[in-house]
This record gives C-alpha cells, structure tokens and sequence, in this order.
C-alpha cells in the first residue's frame, strides 16, 4: 500500500467524520444553526432538545454510519492491495473522530465523538462496540443523563478492547488498545464541561428544557 493511498484513505476518512449532520439537521428543518442553541453541540444530543426526537435519530443513525464507513473504507483499501495493517484502519477510525469533533466545514467546531466513536467500533471490534453502548444504555437508564452515560461507556473502552482480545485468544494488538485509549481521551476531553456540571449537581437530564445546557 502506497503513501499516496495511505494519505487519500485517511483523508477521505476524515471527510467522511466531517459530514455537519447535526447542522445540516439545523438548517433544513428549522433555518438555524444548532451551534447557536442548547449546548452548541453539532450532536445528536443536542438535536434532540433543540430538534425533537425524530431528527436526533436521524442524525444519531448518520454519525454511527460516519464511524462505520471510514473503517470499512480502509478496510477494501487494504484488501484490494492485498494488505492487513491494523495500525491504517485504526488511524483512519481515528480520523474519523477528528473530522466530526473538529470539521472543516465548521471551523473546527462539531459533535463530541461518541455516535460516530461508536460506529467506528462496530466496524472495527463488534462485541466491544456492543459493548460500550450496553454500558451507555445501563448509565442512561439510571441516571437519565445522556453526558454521564458517554463519559462511562469512554471510561469502560480501554479496558473491554483488552477484554476482548484476551478472551479471544488473538493476543494483545497494540493499534487497537491505543485506538481504544486516545478514543476514550478525546469523548471525556471534548465533555469537560459536562463533567464540570455533574460536579456541581447541574448536568440536565433527557427531557430538560432546551434553554439549559446539555451534552
């Protein structure tokens, strides 16, 4: 596999993190730009108390697939050249996130990583994908509070990708246990200030009023 392939794949992973669903959500449906409202977030958390329920899920389903189609891209790449490098996928996962938490498009200003995280690992590692999101919905069925739910899912990743690979027998591979370490990072990174609100006792649960701040 090619530098020029190598860069290309990446780059097209990056475009496809990148893609502005939640704002293009704003724009279409109600002419405004969602970065303006609730938590400023481009995600579907927050499209679903400025937007409603009906476009969160649209826009949640388009993030999960972003993450997907970027590992699934390097994947053929890959395969078509007759290649298996674990280390290409991961940094084309990898950036994925970095487009729909930092696109283009946005000025650097998009979604928290956790939908397309989440699609990302269903492409790469299934079960620990499944995982994480059973962890999500555990928290959120709880708590009722979709930010500590995300920092709890990012919290459990590092150590069910270990799991995972020890279980199976296939032995530690590293690109993945950093893909799992440097993911888990950026979600709890990019909810700073969620957690500073679940300090203070403020973090809004699902159903709160749009005019308060939110994941």
């Amino acid at each position: 596999m090619t530098p020029g392939l190598i860069a290309l794949v990446l780059l097209a992973s990056y475009l496809l993190g990148s893609i502005p669903s939640g704002y293009l959500a704003g724009r279409w449906l109600q002419s405004l730009d969602i970065r303006q409202h609730g938590s400023g977030s481009t995600g579907a958390t927050n499209v679903l108390r400025v937007l409603g329920k009906g476009p969160a899920m649209a826009v949640f389903a388009v993030d999960v697939l972003k993450g997907t189609a970027a590992v699934q891209l390097a994947q053929v790449a890959l395969h078509a050249q007759g290649w298996q490098v674990d280390s290409v996928v991961v940094a084309c996962g990898l950036a994925a996130l970095a487009g729909h938490s930092f696109p283009l498009w946005l000025g650097g200003k998009g979604g928290k990583a956790v939908a397309t995280g989440l699609g990302m690992l269903l492409g790469l590692a299934t079960p620990v994908g499944l995982a994480c999101f059973g962890v999500f919905l555990t928290v959120l069925s709880v708590s009722r509070i979709v930010s500590l739910s995300s920092i709890a899912a990012a919290l459990s990743l590092p150590l069910l990708m270990f799991g995972w690979f020890n279980s199976n027998g296939m032995g530690l591979r590293w690109p993945y246990l950093i893909l799992a370490l440097l993911t888990s990072v950026l979600v709890i990174v990019r909810h700073k200030t969620n957690i500073q609100r679940l300090l203070k006792g403020n973090e809004p649960k699902i159903g709160t009023s749009t005019n308060k701040p939110g994941n």
